[in-house]
């Protein structure tokens, strides 16, 4: 329970002095012991668990549990900033929940869970922006199937969750909106846009980013202001906020999940993916919105199977419940470039890894740096496309003109921020006559490259293990006038998005910085459609981590203003 949280300051200490203080062992490297004295506050459990527990049993009600979300979101939601807009159904439909169990029905796997939606992600019964000002008060006919299929499993839309605009940021600060609106009969702060100059935070430090694009998800499920949240991943919108925040985020497979409703930046690159505090949370929300879509050609018609069975309780203390699975430390993730803190919280990461049985080795992928500058003219040049839809005409503000023309070039002048515009020009360069050769074409083959070597490494390993970001959460503002320093903390997360394949983030250590610490994740990457191994890594990870609670102060205060 949220009361019985352990001091976290103290936590951080103990969590140091289980990771921190680690010599960075040989390679392999050498197998140490946890001390079970560590083990100080107990593994994450699943909420949803929790949450289906207390209304079967009626313990509590659907409309209770909605009264003590929209409280939390209340009092963090005027420090934090995490959602663009609220839902004002979320009563009406915890209250048909609570009808439906009095009169005995089934109701679906995530009755009552509190879900939080990327606001590029669409929804019939609020905006859907894209966080840009070109789409403001855009309300679509249709939910995006991933928003449908939680809907029919019974989940509460909360609202929708910040982002960097069209998804195009690693900050959440290059969002065009903020927070607004009253739900539930209470009032959040002024219209939307009323305080443009402030951003989402981060719930371990307010001063610092949440990480992007979807750092608006990330910070809620830190924050408890929701259960789970849904983001996007086009090259490390969802793993890298999971880092920042100190929450459990998955990138599924290209294709494992629809992408109809999600609005397009790249689409070879685009996933929809999953924020959780735990892995069981996360992985029972990526198996609802998962399956073959006919709305999208691309979704996989691979069965997806039912990942509730790695996510069974035991105990994992005397025994190697993943001997024999073999971890390779990507080499070029923890060389010169990320801050030395994050390496040896990955080493102690690996360390923990050998003491559950696994064989640790290091592997190299030298394709590993190309794939940055790649992903960079790839996902330009196809937002460079995709977001010609945005004329004034189709969709959005429509600036006033005579002309046709300048109708066009004005409503994209105004509607667009420095950012989008940014990519917008880079991609058509590069795909413009003359160039695409020395381009698109050249990245393209690059793409290809990574792809090979993540192949040939996974062939020898069952899972490939790298820091999720170089660095931890950096101040609000420290970033924003550098696109170039901003690009470049995609490294870690980019290559897998241009090879295809799921990726796990699960927070692994502390370093120095804010009151309390900053969260470090670790990201495991898997074979393509093999979520579930990833997902049973995970999940006794974390259950066997000793001696960390990635429970921010705002949460452990008890939610305090």
């Amino acid at each position: 329970m949220l009361s019985s949280v352990q001091n976290p300051r103290i936590l951080l200490l103990q969590c140091r002095r289980h990771h921190h203080r680690l010599p960075l062992p040989p390679k392999p490297y050498l197998q140490t012991t946890i001390s079970s004295s560590l083990h100080t506050s107990p593994p994450p459990a699943s909420q949803i668990g929790t949450l289906r527990k207390s209304l079967l049993s009626r313990e509590k009600t659907a409309v209770e549990l909605a009264e003590t979300y929209l409280t939390r979101i209340r009092l963090t939601e005027p420090q934090l900033k995490s959602f663009l807009h609220l839902s004002d159904a979320v009563l009406r439909d915890a209250g048909e929940i609570d009808r439906k169990i009095e009169r005995n029905e089934e109701v679906g796997p995530l009755a009552g869970v509190f879900v939080g939606v990327k606001d590029n992600i669409c929804t019939a019964d609020m905006p859907s922006t894209a966080g840009s000002r070109i789409l403001e008060g855009y309300r679509p006919p249709f939910d995006a199937t991933a928003v449908r299929k939680l809907r029919e499993s019974g989940a509460i839309v909360v609202g929708k969750t910040n982002l960097d605009e069209f998804g195009m940021g690693s900050t959440t600060e290059g969002s065009a909106y903020q927070f607004m609106a009253t739900v539930g009969g209470f009032s959040l702060c002024g219209g939307m846009g009323s305080r443009s100059s402030e951003v989402t935070a981060n719930p371990w430090d307010l001063s610092r980013v949440p990480g992007g694009s979807s750092g608006g998800s990330a910070a809620a499920v830190s924050a408890r202001q929701c259960v789970v949240s849904l983001g996007s991943d086009t090259g490390g919108s969802v793993r890298q906020p999971a880092s920042f925040c100190g929450v459990v985020g998955l990138k599924p497979t290209y294709g494992r999940v629809s992408r109809f409703g999600l609005v397009a930046y790249a689409s070879s690159l685009d996933v929809i993916g999953c924020f959780g505090s735990s892995v069981a949370d996360t992985g029972t929300l990526l198996y609802a919105i998962s399956g073959h879509d006919k709305l999208d050609a691309t979704s996989s018609k691979r069965e997806v199977p039912n990942f509730a069975s790695v996510f069974i309780t035991q105990d994992f203390s005397e025994s190697k419940p993943l001997k024999g699975l073999r971890v390779g430390v990507i080499r070029e993730t923890i060389d010169s470039g990320v801050d030395p803190e994050v390496i040896s919280s990955i080493r102690g990461a690996a360390s923990h890894l050998e003491e559950l049985g696994c064989i640790v080795t290091e592997v190299s992928l030298p394709s590993f740096s190309l794939g940055l500058p790649a992903y960079y003219i790839l996902a330009s040049s196809e937002s460079s496309s995709n977001l010609s839809r945005y004329d004034g005409i189709r969709y959005g503000n429509q600036a006033v003109s005579d002309k046709l023309a300048s109708l066009y070039g004005d409503s994209r002048a105004q509607g667009f921020g420095s950012e989008v515009k940014r990519r917008i020009l880079m991609g058509t360069y590069a795909l413009s006559a003359g160039y695409y050769d020395a381009y698109y074409k050249r990245a393209q083959q690059v793409r290809t490259l990574v792809q090979k070597s993540f192949k040939a490494a996974l062939d020898e390993n069952d899972i490939l293990i790298s820091p999720a970001a170089p660095s931890v959460a950096y101040k609000i503002g420290e970033k924003k006038n550098d696109p170039l320093a901003m690009y470049a903390g995609d490294i870690m997360t980019v290559n897998v998005n241009l090879a295809g394949l799921p990726a796990l983030v699960l927070p692994c250590g502390f370093v120095e910085g804010g009151s309390v610490g900053l969260p470090v994740g670790f990201q495991m990457i898997g074979a393509a459609f093999d979520e579930e191994k990833l997902l049973k890594v995970g999940h006794i990870f974390e259950q066997t981590l000793q001696g960390c609670s990635f429970v921010p102060p705002l949460v452990a205060d008890g939610f305090a203003c």
